[in-house]
């Protein structure tokens, strides 16, 4: 974390403005506090656990307020957490090497970005899920990649549920949000199963993150639109997921 008082507390207002628009949308804000740090020089080692952590702390404020507003599609997403808990366990016991972390990364945050700034808000007509089989084996690569990457998984479920018409706009938001905190717990097990510490400073940081997520789901309950502030958080995404494919 950043030894400087002014950077800490940029860092800090930045993971606060993240916490409240992604748990609005029933996100973690993963993405968002990977593209702050990377934009303060933090190292990717340190990176990874950190987000984990404030995922965590978000997710399970956002989980408990969509559960309350009967929001969370327990059908749906039984199998997709068969499959990612395990597989977000065996991410997070592997350590990348620095640089392919880094285009692994950049990557995901410029996709991250992408669902940030796609307005596809409207309602869709529902389709029937894939049968347990296909969700499962979903489930399993979007938790690979939540473990490898500190990601909770729900930047790229989101999307996919709204899209394919499995589920609606708010209980996608649901989903999401109990599916980044099922997959974040199992990614930071694994990384503390390697041996490897949580690092220092991420105390404070995750109590700013947990007061923006108890808005930021406040928000989302009451469906108010965050869309034109995603777009803006969106171009953070860009510019971090730009600076770490291309140092």
């Amino acid at each position: 974390m950043p030894a400087d008082p002014a950077q800490l507390a940029w860092l800090a207002a930045l993971v606060l403005l993240a916490a409240v628009l992604y748990s609005s949308v029933g996100h973690g804000g993963a993405s968002a506090y990977l593209a702050a740090m990377a934009l303060f020089g933090i190292a990717p080692g340190v990176m990874k656990p950190a987000a984990l952590v404030m995922n965590v702390a978000v997710a399970l404020v956002g989980t408990t307020r969509f559960a309350r507003a009967g929001l969370v599609p327990g059908r749906l997403l039984l199998p997709l957490l068969l499959g990612s808990i395990p597989a977000a366990f065996l991410g997070g016991l592997a350590q990348l090497p620095t640089a392919t972390h880094r285009l692994l990364l950049g990557v995901v945050l410029i996709l991250a970005a992408g669902r940030l700034a796609w307005g596809g808000e409207a309602e869709r007509p529902l389709r029937p899920a894939p049968t347990w089989p296909w969700l499962v084996a979903l489930g399993a690569a979007l938790g690979l990649v939540s473990g490898l990457t500190g990601v909770g998984g729900g930047i790229f479920l989101s999307p996919l549920l709204v899209l394919t018409g499995w589920e609606g706009v708010r209980r996608t938001a649901g989903a999401s949000a109990a599916f980044i905190l099922a997959n974040s717990v199992s990614g930071l097990l694994g990384h503390l199963g390697a041996g490897r510490p949580i690092p220092a400073g991420v105390g404070l940081l995750s109590v700013v993150a947990v007061a923006g997520g108890v808005y930021g789901s406040w928000l989302g309950v009451r469906r108010l639109s965050t869309l034109a502030l995603r777009r803006l958080l969106a171009v953070v995404l860009v510019v971090a997921g730009v600076k770490l494919l291309w140092p």
